[in-house]
């Protein structure tokens, strides 16, 4: 289970995704899907893709989806392993993976330098140990998303988990793009969309730019470098649902929702935004 749903709502259970003919597929036209537009057919299909088809489909960028069975759990190694030699392991018929597939082919660079930081990360502690920084990679891997902002008038409000002023009173400022979301990277976020009651929160890596396009290579190269993801307590908490015209219960009674939109921390502190021409 991640920390992609609010746990008023559900707890620390594990998520179980609905059934594939169970599924609404007026979810898809929700923002959170925007980037995947070009994907849509693989999704509101009343069949599931085959591995196969995926990989014909898919510009995964020299990998290969193979399928997660016991003949290749048994060679040992780690899933992050796998996928430096080219390997993605996937369930058939299972939404988590095929949406893991899917941000695979559309953000290559990002999922590249996580899984290059993971295979740095694997051995450095005894078995069933991480480090923090992979702790924070897998959280992105799993909710992360990328927040682009043009100046930082709303990043106060932010770091101060006044989630009112983020959203009511910068309302203007996420519609002229002042603010916004330039990737949902997490798969499990997309997997609990299909959900459209969950109250998801994102884990986000912030950046000053202008460019969607050029925010996500900045945030590919600064987690190459390890210049960000070292700990989970970077990732800015962002309640999703409460971005202007993301959740149908917008009301002034919505923002109220204590057990979601949750007060900060006592000594609390965010990191500073990447900037979009920041170097090492």
């Amino acid at each position: 289970m991640t920390d992609a749903a609010a746990p008023g709502a559900v707890g620390r259970r594990r998520f179980i995704a609905p059934a594939r003919a169970d599924v609404d597929r007026a979810c898809f036209a929700h923002p959170l899907f925007a980037a995947f537009a070009e994907y849509q057919g693989l999704m509101v299909a009343a069949d599931w893709p085959t591995l196969s088809a995926l990989n014909r489909q898919l510009a995964l960028s020299g990998k290969q989806l193979v399928e997660q069975d016991d003949e290749l759990l048994a060679d040992g190694l780690h899933y992050e392993q796998r996928i430096a030699r080219g390997q993605i392991a996937t369930r058939p018929c299972n939404w988590h993976d095929l949406f893991n597939a899917l941000v695979w082919a559309r953000y290559p660079a990002v999922k590249a330098a996580l899984n290059a930081r993971q295979c740095q990360n694997i051995g450095r502690n005894p078995p069933g140990q991480r480090t923090r920084a992979q702790a924070a990679l897998t959280q992105f891997d799993e909710t992360g998303v990328i927040v682009r902002v043009r100046d930082a008038s709303l990043l106060h409000a932010w770091g101060r988990h006044d989630w009112h002023a983020l959203f009511v009173d910068g309302a203007a400022q996420w519609r002229s793009g002042d603010i916004a979301v330039s990737a949902v990277f997490g798969h499990a976020l997309m997997e609990q969309a299909l959900l459209p009651s969950r109250l998801l929160v994102g884990k986000c890596v912030v950046v000053r730019g202008d460019d969607d396009a050029q925010v996500v290579e900045q945030v590919a190269q600064a987690i190459a470098r390890a210049d960000v993801l070292n700990d989970p307590l970077e990732l800015r908490p962002l309640p999703l649902m409460g971005i202007p015209g993301w959740h149908a219960a917008q009301g002034a009674d919505f923002y109220q929702l204590a057990d979601y939109f949750r007060p900060l921390r006592e000594g609390r502190q965010y990191p500073a935004p990447l900037r979009h021409d920041q170097r090492s």
